[in-house]
């Protein structure tokens, strides 16, 4: 009934609000930023990127966590015109936070901490009198619950445990609702990979005591060959014509043995159908992508408009400049390695991936990566050397770096990564991960001319899919400088599931 994936890309730990101006999502951004990026849609079915809850590193505080900690799991809720956004910032960053929007495109508040919230997976939900509960995960005890005062960040009382889940593994990424006379609890549960699991249970207060649902879980892939894995970390909301939706997130696996997925998490939507006063949810089906065409002319000016382009650990705005001979990225002697390199990104959006840069790398060191953490990623690295430009081809997963080299002529070159799934059937291939090729071409000045493409190597992608990489995100693809400045006069991306 979707076009699944409704947010293609990494997009883990969908929250959705229904609102008089029609829906928005947030999902999490772990170590990027800006982060927690905000989509609007009209009906349920078209949705667009209309901003991001955290624009400055100081309102989460991520600037040397590790992967893969930072920004995880959000909820979004929407009360007498207020929009509150609760998450927690982990492994370093500021905790629990919890920001407010009068406009959920922004600006949002600088946040507050509250201090008594010591897991993960915050919810925010309030009963009748106006009093707030945040509801949150704490592995591996059951899932705990505190009263809070919002102003303030402060207390009202010690946490307390609230239900154990249903007997799966790891309970977690709670949502609380009042439907009628009932109170509902929603949570996750069997982990983030293929046991992941949708479980729920009632109680006729918030804070409990809960009871199970006698057909938990009431959605998971675990045990199926659906093409859509990983199913749970379900928010819900109420429709228009009175029934109920669910977001989650799901991993499209690609290949014969379905063991691999490149692209990450990404947002899902399904319908649930209510039977005996119990929530009953079907597996999302994936329809695909739309095919996406975008090139980038960076001599425009218009270098820093997208609101997709994000950065690790910092902003792109602090290593990038317009020019009118394009766009400068700032190196800063790192590489793709470091906390915070200087790697202006984007989401990958499409199993297939065709990516090309032009560059003047004549005064600097840089070129073109896809990324899933610190120490997994690969890309193109291309430098001046004498009267050429060396480029070098990397494929790094872990403490492992594999480079293959070659020399083109001194001038403006063109930087190419093409991903591919593999085939489905029984043929070659098709128990690995997708195709991906790394190639160059010399473009001569300013892109003049029009050298032959030279491929550099061609990659198995098990090796950056999400079952590899555990960074909890997805491949991000983009530009970067190590050392100097590194030229950008356009970049393409063209993607097809």
């Amino acid at each position: 009934m979707y076009s699944n994936p409704i947010l293609s890309g990494f997009n883990p730990d969908p929250t959705i609000v229904s609102t008089p101006d029609g829906y928005y999502v947030v999902t999490s951004s772990f170590e990027y930023l800006p982060g927690l990026p905000v989509y609007h849609s009209e009906d349920l079915e078209n949705w667009e990127l209309v901003g991001h809850v955290a624009t400055r590193e100081e309102q989460v505080g991520l600037a040397d966590v590790p992967t893969p900690g930072g920004v995880w799991a959000p909820t979004l809720r929407y009360r007498d015109g207020v929009f509150y956004l609760i998450v927690s910032v982990f492994l370093g960053g500021r905790g629990c936070v919890v920001f407010t929007a009068a406009d959920p495109a922004g600006p949002w508040s600088d946040g507050t901490v509250i201090e008594a919230v010591d897991g993960i997976d915050p919810d925010l939900a309030w009963d009748q009198d106006g009093t707030a509960y945040v509801t949150f995960a704490r592995h591996p005890d059951a899932i705990q619950q505190v009263r809070v005062d919002l102003a303030t960040g402060k207390a009202l009382e010690k946490p307390r445990a609230l239900w154990s889940g249903s007997g799966l593994y790891s309970p977690e990424g709670p949502h609380l609702y009042r439907r009628g006379d009932w109170w509902y609890l929603l949570a996750a549960e069997g982990g983030t990979d293929r046991g992941h699991a949708v479980t729920v249970a009632r109680s006729r207060r918030p804070d409990g005591p809960f009871e199970s649902a006698p057909h938990n879980p009431i959605l998971t892939a675990a045990g199926t060959g659906w093409p859509v894995q990983n199913t749970g970390h379900a928010d819900l909301v109420e429709m228009p014509d009175g029934g109920t939706a669910m977001v989650l997130l799901g991993v499209r696996p690609v290949g014969l043995t379905q063991a691999f997925s490149p692209l990450g998490r990404e947002t899902f939507m399904t319908r649930v159908e209510w039977v005996d006063g119990w929530p009953n949810a079907r597996l999302p089906q994936q329809a695909g992508v739309r095919p996406e065409s975008v090139e980038y002319d960076f001599t425009s000016g218009a270098a820093l408009e997208d609101p997709a382009r994000i950065g690790v650990r910092r902003t792109p705005s602090e290593f990038t400049v317009p020019t009118a001979g394009g766009l400068v990225v700032k190196g800063e002697g790192d590489t793709l390695d470091a906390l915070r390199p200087s790697f202006l990104a984007q989401r990958q959006r499409h199993l297939g991936m065709e990516l090309r840069a032009l560059l003047d790398v004549s005064a600097g060191t840089g070129g073109v990566a896809v990324r899933n953490a610190d120490d997994n990623w690969f890309g193109i690295v291309a430098t001046r050397d004498g009267d050429a430009v060396k480029v070098t081809a990397h494929a790094v997963v872990a403490s492992f770096d594999r480079t293959w080299e070659t020399v083109v002529p001194q001038g403006d070159i063109e930087l190419a990564i093409l991903a591919s799934p593999p085939p489905s059937d029984f043929s070659a291939g098709a128990v690995g991960g997708d195709r991906i090729r790394l190639l160059v071409r010399a473009a001569g000045p300013a892109g003049s001319g029009d050298g032959e493409e030279v491929l550099l190597t061609e990659l198995d992608g098990r090796h950056w899919a999400f079952e590899t990489a555990k960074a909890f995100t997805g491949r991000a693809f983009g530009v970067f400088a190590c050392q100097g400045e590194v030229l950008v006069r356009s970049l393409t991306y063209r993607g097809k599931d």
